[in-house]
């Protein structure tokens, strides 16, 4: 063996071992959990990492539902307080739950003064107030109009805030990145890996795409042998995008929607894409009828480096996990934040325009 050989062993070695050691860092180490969810032969299922979900799990716990009230049929918080203008058609016992329920979820350290102003609470010259009244619509909105995507699940404001008064995973307009001179300097969005996109090399501003306009989401043509000009290879490659946020906020992977067969096919997926369907368009209410229109209302540091406002996106809620909550029922809790309801129809022997008592040794609440 000559001395170039025997000086080029240690070197092979070394680099087989660094070979070995990236490869291995790369993957993930057992035990594993899988979930079969579709066909046989078709690869439909989930991979889940215990060390991976467990803390997650812990980290999306709905919190204790405060005590239940009951409708005593006595005037509507409407009626007593000035400038109600959502949920005023609570009772006065209901309002006041709705309220508590609200600080603790949205400004626990803050208290009602995140959004009051403690000399006028009627009055609306803090912003948070402003905000908070037409988030309340929204939420209404959603668990009376959203029921494809939300079920009878409904939402909170916990779903979202949890806890803090601004939610973790907003997005905002992100400035283009820097461009490299030359032929070649032209990115169109990609090549700057970004979280969003599951840093991979597919344009970065998949949310502007999808989530703030009604753009459509499609990769493969219906026929064989479109006659016009379908998506292009970039518009695919922001689709490609938008499914890495789907997937890393979910906490799932391709199969949870779709079946490997023909991602294309609806037949032959599974119904969680329909739900996933429905879940884009809402997203899109939200930040369309919703957040957007507020943004005159939101001061300077609550907008984005462009000056736009807060948006949603699908972590907003799920927080990595396919049911946001590990699929918590909270909104049973809190009706309140459901269609409004009319008060309770007085007994027929009650005078007219007079409410009823709770009981026969209460009087009414005035």
């Amino acid at each position: 063996m000559s001395a170039r050989t025997i000086g080029r062993a240690p070197i092979g070695a070394a680099a087989a071992l660094a070979a070995t050691v990236l490869l291995v860092a790369a993957c993930e180490r057992p035990p594993m959990d899988s979930t079969q969810v579709g066909y046989r032969g078709t690869g439909m299922v989930q991979i889940d990492n215990p060390r991976i979900v467990g803390p997650i799990r812990a980290a999306n716990v709905a919190p204790e539902s405060l005590p239940p009230v009951e409708d005593d049929g006595g005037p509507r918080a409407g009626e007593v307080y000035q400038n109600v203008q959502v949920l005023g058609d609570l009772s006065v016992a209901e309002f006041g739950r709705i309220m508590a329920a609200m600080t603790t979820w949205v400004s626990p350290e803050e208290g009602c003064g995140y959004c009051h102003d403690g000399t006028d609470l009627a009055s609306d010259n803090v912003y948070t107030k402003v905000v908070s009244r037409r988030m309340i619509e929204m939420n209404r909105a959603i668990n009376t109009g959203w029921g494809t995507h939300v079920g009878d699940t409904g939402v909170t404001c916990y779903t979202c805030h949890r806890g803090k008064i601004v939610p973790e995973n907003i997005w905002f307009e992100a400035a283009a990145p820097a461009q490299p001179r030359g032929p070649v300097g032209y990115r169109a969005g990609q090549n700057t890996p970004a979280t969003t996109v599951g840093l991979t090399s597919l344009p970065y501003d998949t949310f502007s795409q999808f989530l703030d306009e009604p753009r459509e989401i499609r990769v493969v043509s219906t026929t064989a042998l479109p006659e016009s000009f379908g998506a292009s290879i970039k518009h695919t490659e922001e689709t490609y995008g938008l499914m890495f946020h789907m997937s890393g906020a979910l906490g799932v992977n391709c199969t949870y929607c779709h079946n490997t067969r023909s991602f294309a096919a609806w037949d032959q997926s599974r119904p969680q894409r329909s739900t996933a369907w429905y879940g884009i368009r809402l997203v899109r209410d939200i930040n369309e009828n919703y957040l957007v229109p507020l943004e005159p209302v939101f001061p300077a540091n609550r907008l984005g480096p462009l000056g736009d406002g807060p948006k949603v996106n699908c972590a907003t809620c799920h927080h990595g996990q396919s049911k946001p909550l590990g699929g918590a029922n909270m909104y049973q809790h809190y009706p309140e934040l459901g269609a409004p309801q009319p008060p309770p129809a007085p007994p027929a022997d009650a005078a007219p325009g007079e409410a009823a008592p709770a009981d026969a040794t209460t009087a009414p609440t005035v």
